[in-house]
């Protein structure tokens, strides 16, 4: 039985928990030892994009799974939306040292149009309601597919599905019970996307006023994943044989902060998620928290994208009476910079200190 007391966020006012069977409670505990008295206070961290089991070539061995997870709880990350794994990481629920992850099965694609090895791949496009009701069936209440990629033929991205097809298998995954996530990168496979009612848009570097002004009336999410957008120039460089596709992709890189600056400003509901598992290491949301302040977000607002706010978003509690007992203390504000919201000073996890 643990004791803490600080200030929460996001209004800094006093909090004061105590935690017994691995749950808060807000009522005092017998016993309970004070284990952080002073600093602040707050839900352990979430990262809305991220790959655990998931390596250069694909399937990766469990034990490596298990080092890459270890790495997120250490940074704070403690509630982890895997955005699509060839991995079967269920056996980690097991390992109550480890992140909660909300697993959306694998990446549904079209042949040669992903990473080698990421993504189931099919022929049909017709396919696609059934493997997305499959992968609903194997998920934790997420869907992902790929939502454009580069196409050899014409040397540039493309979209990879027709619209009917969206339409047909979004409506599957969602009478399955699942949300349904899509990688985007250009501006061509939005529309299709949004109009066939999908919950979310990873990446979203080719947004335009259109497409903005549809995903404000659809509800639709975002989670840019700025930190890998990083990435976007060497990309490009490793495209040579592409010419279209290298310069499509330095224009999305230079333009993308004022898009998604513009998503915010119209009330687009965004979240923090680094693509941890990609071409980023894990451990590195407090980074894409930081990002996120450069697109106009307040510290505050940054901080709640990747903790409190996203946890509503995922139907997952944050501090509450009851709630797991999952939270991080800190000496100085986590707000200050990735410098300090990296490095908790207390790690509480299934209400056991690290």
């Amino acid at each position: 039985m643990l004791h803490v007391r600080g200030r929460g966020l996001p209004d800094g006012e006093p909090v004061e928990w105590w935690i017994a069977d691995g749950v808060l409670r807000s009522e005092p505990v017998a016993g309970a030892e004070t284990v952080w008295d002073g600093g602040w206070v707050i839900a352990g961290l979430v990262d809305a994009h991220c790959h655990v089991g998931l390596g250069p070539d694909g399937e990766m061995p469990l034990q490596e799974a298990i080092a890459q997870a270890e790495v997120e709880r250490d940074a704070g990350a403690l509630l982890l939306r895997d955005c699509g794994s060839p991995t079967d990481t269920r056996g980690l629920d097991d390992h109550h040292d480890l992140p909660r992850i909300i697993r959306a099965g694998r990446h549904l694609a079209r042949p040669k149009r992903y990473g080698r090895g990421h993504a189931i791949e099919l022929e049909d496009e017709w396919q696609l309601p059934e493997a997305l009701a499959q992968q609903a069936r194997r998920s934790d209440g997420w869907v992902k597919l790929v939502g454009d990629w580069i196409d050899r033929s014409v040397g540039d991205l493309a979209p990879l599905w027709s619209d009917a097809v969206l339409h047909a298998a979004i409506d599957a995954a969602h009478a399955a019970g699942a949300r349904v996530t899509a990688h985007v990168f250009s501006e061509d496979a939005l529309p299709g996307l949004i109009a066939a009612g999908i919950d979310c848009i990873e990446h979203g570097t080719g947004l335009t006023e259109d497409t903005i002004a549809m995903m404000v009336e659809h509800g639709t999410a975002l989670v840019p994943t700025l930190i890998n957008i990083d990435n976007f120039p060497e990309f490009a460089a490793g495209a040579s044989k592409f010419p279209l596709y290298a310069t499509h992709m330095r224009e999305l890189y230079a333009s993308c902060p004022q898009r998604i600056a513009a998503a915010r400003d119209a009330g687009v509901p965004i979240y923090a998620g680094s693509d941890a598992g990609s071409h980023v290491e894990h451990g590195r949301i407090a980074d894409e928290v930081d990002a996120l302040t450069g697109i106009g977000m307040t510290p505050t607002e940054a901080l709640g994208a990747a903790c409190w706010d996203a946890r509503r978003w995922l139907g997952r509690p944050a501090l509450e009476d009851g709630a797991p007992a999952d939270l991080l203390c800190f000496q100085q504000d986590p707000r200050d910079g990735a410098g300090v919201l990296s490095r908790p000073d207390r790690v509480i996890l299934r209400g056991r200190v690290f």
